[in-house]
């Protein structure tokens, strides 16, 4: 058996500057745990395959496209490929974000 903690997991470089932690990569699909401070956000950018974002604690603010909206925990929001998204927390204390990409993106995702 595998397990992991997203607490156990090293911090991930990336572009973003924030807590992003991968908890499974497979060709099947990855799975990145990121954690936002308050005022934190990640750089807009697009996903060569569809992405699902499930919070887990907070409330932040999904934007996909044109929509904008702020979720509670135990929600769970699909973002189709190729769609413009990024992720902010506007609210005080942390937000918890698993996101889920499937499969496992073969090209990097393109900031813009």
């Amino acid at each position: 058996m595998i397990h992991r903690t997203y607490k156990t997991e090293p911090i991930k470089e990336n572009p973003h500057k924030v807590d992003v932690r991968r908890l499974y990569d497979d060709k099947s699909a990855q799975l990145m745990h990121i954690t936002l401070q308050t005022g934190e956000t990640l750089k807009a950018h697009k996903t060569p395959v569809d992405v699902c974002f499930y919070i887990l604690e907070g409330n932040p603010t999904i934007h996909i496209g044109d929509e904008s909206v702020s979720y509670p925990a135990d929600t769970l929001i699909e973002s189709p490929a190729m769609v413009v998204h990024h992720i902010s927390n506007e609210n005080d204390g942390l937000a918890r974000i698993l996101v889920i990409k499937a499969p496992r993106p073969e090209h990097k995702t393109r900031l813009l």
